[in-house]
Formats: structure tokens, C-alpha cells, sequence
């Protein structure tokens, strides 16, 4: 029984009081079935040509340390699962937790500073005034440029958990309220209701891309 509008974020089991939701976070690789490694499909085919695209892509961003990629492209995977696996009903989204995308975002944004400021110091030190700065504002673009690196931990994991929220609290809200319509209402409901699922079918894809992408733009600022 939902006793308020944010209990389907609630990660807690009624078994055992166990947080067993979490499981769901690698239910995706449950739906690849052993012979997709071994026989060539056009499921098979279609991700071979998406990851390839992906790959081109992120050579592009990553320069010399194109061999990173994989690593990239085994984050957007993980990413999408759970946010697709979440559209299905009774299936914990785990990518709606702030815990859960700052395990992602924090781990790869510190080994990029680690990374940057132990091999690229005066590059990283370079990253902090832009070119034909006026002296005068060097101080406070010192002090911009500083925090906006501190904080890109909390708007990559912020953006994937409020996309994901979002959508999921609007399709709830108005599924609530379809027990007091008429039956002309329920159908407009019902549209609706598809064309949201479709919707948030496009973000789970659009925002693993983005945190690929913007995961993938910081990595290669330390180089």
C-alpha cells in the first residue's frame, strides 16, 4: 500500500526489513541471455553498432587515452538498465537514489582530479584562469572556476536522480487520481499515461548518454 507519494522511491523490503530492492540495480543483466555472446542476432548487431558509434564518439573527446572508452561505454549500459528496468511496474529504480549516483559520479571525479593534479600540474593550475583574463579578475575567476569543479560531482549524480524522479512522481500523480474518473477520463488518462511512458523511455536513454558524455569531458580536461 503507497502511504505517500514518494513510498515507490523507498529502497526498504517488507522482508525481513532487508534492503533487497537493491538487487534490481543487476536484474539487467539477467535479460542477456547466455547464446547473445555466442550467436550473432540483430539484438546483437544493433549494440554492436550502437557501442561502435559510441566508441568513434568518445575517441573524439578522450584524444590519446582513446582505450578508456570501454570503461564509458560500460557506465551509459549500466545506466540505462536501471533506468529502463524502472519503467516496468514493481521494479525498484535504483538510479532515482542520490546514493546510488554519487557512487558513479564521486569515484570517477576523483580519480580525474587525483589523476590531473599529480601528472598535469601546471595544466590543471592553467584550467583555473581562461585565457586573456584581465588581471583584476583573476582572483574571482580563481575562485568560479574552483567551485564549478567541486560541484560537478553533485550535478552529474543531481541531474540523472531529478530526471529520473520526475518523471516517475508525474505518472504516479496522475495514475493516482484515475480511481475518482469517469470512463471517457480514464481514457484520456490512459493516453497520456502512454505517451509519459514513452517520454521517460527517451530520457533513461538521453540522460545514461549525458553522464557518459559529461563523465567523459571531465577525464579528458586533466590530459
Amino acid at each position: 500500500m503507497m502511504m505517500n507519494l514518494f513510498s515507490i522511491f523507498d529502497p526498504m523490503s517488507s522482508t525481513l526489513n532487508l534492503s533487497i530492492n537493491w538487487i534490481s540495480t543487476m536484474m539487467g543483466m539477467m535479460f542477456i541471455p547466455k547464446i547473445y555472446w555466442m550467436i550473432s542476432s540483430r539484438i546483437n548487431m544493433m549494440m554492436n553498432f550502437l557501442f561502435t558509434v559510441m566508441h568513434q564518439e568518445l575517441k573524439i573527446l578522450l584524444g590519446k587515452n582513446n582505450g578508456s572508452t570501454l570503461i564509458f561505454i560500460s557506465l551509459f549500459v549500466f545506466i540505462f538498465f536501471n533506468n529502463f528496468l524502472g519503467l516496468f511496474p514493481y521494479i525498484f529504480t535504483s538510479t532515482s537514489h542520490i546514493a546510488m549516483t554519487l557512487a558513479l559520479a564521486f569515484p570517477l571525479w576523483l580519480s580525474f582530479m587525483i589523476y590531473g593534479w599529480i601528472n598535469n600540474t601546471n595544466h590543471m593550475f592553467a584550467h583555473l584562469v581562461p585565457q586573456n583574463t584581465p588581471g583584476m579578475l583573476m582572483p574571482f575567476m580563481v575562485m568560479i572556476e574552483t567551485i564549478s569543479n567541486l560541484i560537478r560531482t553533485i550535478t552529474l549524480s543531481v541531474r540523472l536522480t531529478a530526471n529520473m524522479i520526475a518523471g516517475h512522481l508525474l505518472m504516479t500523480l496522475l495514475s493516482s487520481t484515475g480511481t475518482s474518473m469517469s470512463f471517457y477520463f480514464i481514457i484520456m488518462l490512459i493516453i497520456v499515461q502512454f505517451i509519459l511512458l514513452t517520454l521517460e523511455s527517451a530520457v533513461s536513454i538521453i540522460q545514461s548518454y549525458v553522464f557518459m558524455v559529461l563523465s567523459a569531458l571531465y577525464s579528458s580536461e586533466v590530459n
